[in-house]
């Protein structure tokens, strides 16, 4: 079976969308699925015989995306898809009408993964709109695009309950990225904290993520002032880039907490990542607005444990993990729970032990089975 995928986003640009569709077209050939690709073309990537690149333009005020160009995308999903059996959205913007516009004149089946809760956010990015008035806009043009396909995929339930509550009434599936738990296996935390100048004792905890408002690192920002109470040593390190971090990095100096905040940037996926992973004692998450949390994931393949809010999809993760703690959604208990980790190692090493029988449960294997089963029942419907 021949699958296209397309999509607005991909990498070099790192994020969730990029991380799950670089997972499933990895996994998915151990099913018999073979996946090309239509993605943004950033800079000089090479071109290769399964991913085609679309020009575009940066878009204003996030040069980390592309817009990409309508026609091109439209005629590069149409030849891409000919020889493909059915099409997978993977992002709402340009990529999502391309896709569309091939299924309808090809006729081939054609699915999309919602990935983003739009409503959340976007008035992050447009202050100058009524909030009242985005989240309606929103709703209305996610339910218009997930009622126009034959399936959609949603990476947890609360997302399933999130669309229904739109009015969308195409068949959902819930069914979560999975992650290559064998890549965060052997990472090498203490060679990590050496290079980057952190004593091996030193308590650290981690965020990896994109650094944007919806992630909420503000918040994370609020909890290390009260965990800092019962752990002075603490170092809160943030992995990642976005157009919060100028902002964050002002509200750290002023909160004086420049002592116990660090900014590390991107870090490169197949050796950095892991490595960090596993030099954290600690992985601390807070976005409210989350379809997955592949992150809580990674981190538990790293060995480990996770202090997260059970918010939207970080819920299902953190229901069954026994390498977890899922305060309350309040800075103060939040920093509190944290210190009282550190201050009992024994629970921490207990925390620790589960971390990578927890992931495991996520595995990318497992999950691209689940796939490729959903895109077999579609040609055959």
């Amino acid at each position: 079976m021949r699958v296209l995928m397309v999509s607005d986003v991909y990498f070099p640009r790192v994020n969730g969308v990029s991380t799950s569709i670089e997972t499933f077209r990895t996994a998915l050939p151990r099913h018999g699925v073979t996946v090309r690709m239509v993605a943004p073309r950033y800079g000089h990537e090479t071109d290769s015989p399964d991913v085609v690149r679309v020009k575009g333009w940066q878009v204003p005020g996030d040069p980390e995306d592309r817009l990409l160009h309508w026609r091109a995308m439209h005629r590069a999903a149409l030849a891409a898809a000919r020889n493909c059996d059915l099409i997978h959205i993977q992002t709402p913007f340009v990529a999502h009408y391309a896709g569309l516009k091939a299924a309808s004149t090809l006729g081939k089946p054609v699915l999309a993964t919602y990935h983003t809760l739009f409503e959340e956010y976007l008035h992050h990015y447009a202050p100058m709109l009524p909030a009242r008035w985005l989240r309606g806009q929103a709703r209305a043009w996610s339910r218009r695009q997930c009622n126009a396909l034959d399936a959609v995929v949603v990476p947890s339930s609360a997302m399933r309950d999130r669309l229904r509550d739109y009015g969308v009434s195409t068949s959902m599936h819930v069914l979560p990225t999975g992650i290559p738990v064998q890549n965060f296996a052997d990472a090498d935390g203490a060679s990590f904290r050496a290079r980057h100048g952190i004593a091996p004792e030193r308590p650290m905890a981690l965020f990896v993520g994109r650094v944007a408002h919806e992630k909420n690192i503000g918040f994370l920002l609020q909890a290390l002032q009260h965990a800092l109470k019962g752990c002075p040593d603490l170092l809160l390190v943030i992995a990642g880039e976005g157009p919060a971090r100028a902002e964050l990095q002002q509200q750290v100096a002023q909160q004086q907490l420049d002592h116990s905040v660090r900014f590390i940037g991107y870090l490169e996926r197949h050796h950095e990542l892991p490595a960090c992973y596993a030099a954290a004692d600690v992985f601390v998450f807070a976005s409210l607005t989350e379809t997955q949390g592949l992150v809580l994931l990674e981190a538990m393949a790293a060995g480990t444990p996770v202090v997260a809010l059970a918010e939207m999809g970080t819920t299902d993760i953190l229901a069954s993990a026994r390498s977890a703690i899922a305060p309350p959604n309040d800075p103060a208990a939040f920093g509190a729970q944290l210190a009282e980790l550190f201050a009992q190692p024994e629970r921490l090493e207990q925390l620790r032990q589960h971390a990578r029988s927890d992931a495991s449960a996520w595995s990318d294997t497992a999950m691209a089975g689940r796939l490729a089963a959903l895109y077999r029942s579609l040609l055959a419907s």
